[in-house]
């Protein structure tokens, strides 16, 4: 580590066992993600979930040396390849060392700080002039279509762009956001944007709307000034509300205006797995990429926009949406294993393409679990525990089920200490980031595995006593949830799997759990070889 760009790790992974080239031809449309499909449910060489990357040198319809990359994170050995680690432990810990940074109180102090300082100093992103993604540039004569982009399902909308590296900028802060959002390609100069609404890229489109829509206002307004700043919000929240928070045509004028976006595709594998995390808005993820990697992500300035990408991308897109522009989305074969439905998204209209001469298409397919996204959600539960529980400090330890989507199940296990706790956890989760869409929390007591789902199953349903322990909310839903009520609003439901207390209303004796007395345990494990033979467990 760190690996500077794609085909660093690439080579990487070729070293080490992980990645298959396959020379017999392959259709981007549907078969390249059946081949993927099957590798990512099958195993390896070596026994071990997932398969290895695959890299594909002979694409159809694409002859001269086209080659796409997949499955490159498929892998529990491959995630934690990615970020440069043995154990998700290490980050989490590099994690929980900075938070437990103190003001210095003297001399001393300040001067034990000085190698934590000069790490930290090491994660910011750094500009450079040039940079291997800029060794092709087109502004104009170019095409979408010139890059093997997948249709993954049949009955997908048409192609996508699957792992792009969504670069936006806040419009009030002048941050970056880094966001993976799928991008449907319409024709050979525009695709859909899938950011959800409570995406941070979003939350940019909208700001820019309040803007424009509080700016015309004070073009028609006049009087005092905080008249006119009441007027300007009185806008901003007529806007949202016309609009649907920007997802719907508003009814009446839609306020005019664009919104720079830069996507990169086939960046370092940090960079790429850094678009996927939850990092709070004030913290770029170009920052939380160099915390993982050890070292700077180099930046370099895009040619029709004021962004910078990634200066190792294969393929950079540069243009912008407008504001008052949204076209049909979708469907498309999603993680869920079901397909999200068509809905409305703003339109990505490219002004100009760069790219690496002979440039690797990135690529992901999404659909029944477990696949390639199953080991990236994975690494983000184990690492960002630490920061979950700066908000809920009595957090012992979570799990995000694959077979749970992720947005579907969290199950929680805390160090409970008064009583109704486990609900105060359930609403902190729904409060927390992009945690706000689980969809079921189930929370149980310190010494319950929550890895074991067995453990988990024979806790849970021994514990509760389903009307007093069960809680329903409403609130929002992820955009890919088919079976809410509504689009992005419905309910959830927390479960309360800790054992009662009396404080709690429960009067009755907590029978113990079975479990063999620690003498004759000893004394089974004193024979168990020779027991083993006779069994014929060996």
């Amino acid at each position: 580590m760190p690996f500077d760009d794609l085909r660093q790790w690439i080579a990487a992974l070729d070293r080490a066992g992980e990645l298959k080239r396959i020379k017999t031809e392959a259709d981007p449309i549907l078969e390249i993600a059946e081949i993927t499909d099957r590798v990512s449910k099958g195993t390896d060489g070596k026994g071990s979930a997932g398969g290895p990357a695959l890299l594909f040198e002979n694409l159809r319809s694409y002859p001269g040396g086209s080659r796409l990359l997949i499955n490159q994170f498929g892998s529990d050995r491959r995630m934690k390849m990615s970020v440069g680690v043995d154990s998700y432990d290490e980050i989490a810990g590099r994690i929980r060392m900075f938070m437990d940074m103190k003001s210095p109180q003297g001399f001393l102090d300040k001067l034990k700080m000085l190698p934590l300082l000069t790490e930290a100093g090491k994660f910011f992103p750094r500009t450079v002039s040039t940079g291997p993604c800029k060794e092709v540039i087109k502004r104009d004569n170019f095409s979408l279509l010139d890059f093997p982009i997948l249709q993954c399902w049949p009955k997908d909308g048409g192609r996508f762009i699957t792992l792009p590296c969504v670069t936006t900028r806040d419009p009030k802060s002048g941050k970056r956001n880094l966001g993976m959002y799928r991008m449907q390609v319409y024709d050979e100069r525009t695709t859909g944007m899938h950011w959800q609404r409570q995406k941070n890229a979003a939350e940019h489109q909208r700001d820019r709307m309040r803007a424009a829509a509080a700016a015309n206002t004070e073009n028609s307004a006049e009087g005092a000034a905080a008249g006119l700043r009441r007027d300007a919000a009185r806008a901003a929240v007529d806007i949202m509300a016309r609009s649907s928070g920007g997802s719907a045509v508003a009814k009446g004028d839609r306020p005019g205006g664009k919104m720079e976006v830069a996507v990169a595709i086939g960046t370092d594998p940090a960079v790429t797995f850094s678009s996927i995390v939850p990092a709070p808005p004030e913290i770029e993820e170009y920052l939380v990429a160099g915390f993982l990697r050890g070292a700077p992500v180099e930046l370099i300035k895009c040619e029709t926009v004021d962004l910078e990408v990634p200066a190792g991308s294969e393929i950079v897109l540069e243009g912008y949406i407008n504001l008052d522009e949204l076209r049909t989305e979708g469907p498309f074969g999603d993680h869920t294993g079901f397909y999200s439905l068509e809905d409305l998204y703003p339109v990505f209209h490219v002004t100009c393409i760069t790219h690496r001469k002979d440039p690797i298409y990135a690529a992901t397919i999404v659909g029944k679990p477990p696949q390639e996204d199953a080991y990236m959600g994975k690494a983000v539960e184990r690492i960002f525990l630490p920061l979950m529980k700066i908000t809920i400090p009595e957090l012992v330890d979570i799990n995000l089920p694959i077979e749970g989507v992720f947005h579907n199940l969290m199950i929680v296990s805390i160090r409970k200490s008064y009583p109704g706790q486990a609900r105060k956890v359930m609403n902190a989760i729904w409060s927390l980031g992009q945690a706000m869409f689980t969809k079921c929390v189930v929370v149980v007591d310190e010494d319950v595995d929550v890895q074991d789902l067995a453990d988990v199953t024979l806790k849970v349903f021994n514990n509760i006593d389903p009307e007093r322990d069960i809680q329903f909310t409403l609130g929002p839903v992820d955009s890919l949830d088919h079976a809410s009520r509504l689009p992005d609003f419905g309910s959830k439901m927390g479960i309360d799997a800790t054992r009662k207390w009396a404080s709690e209303g429960f009067v009755r004796p907590w029978p113990d759990e079975i479990v063999m007395d620690a003498k004759t345990k000893a004394l089974v494990d004193s024979k168990w070889r020779t027991l083993a033979k006779e069994l014929g467990l060996q």
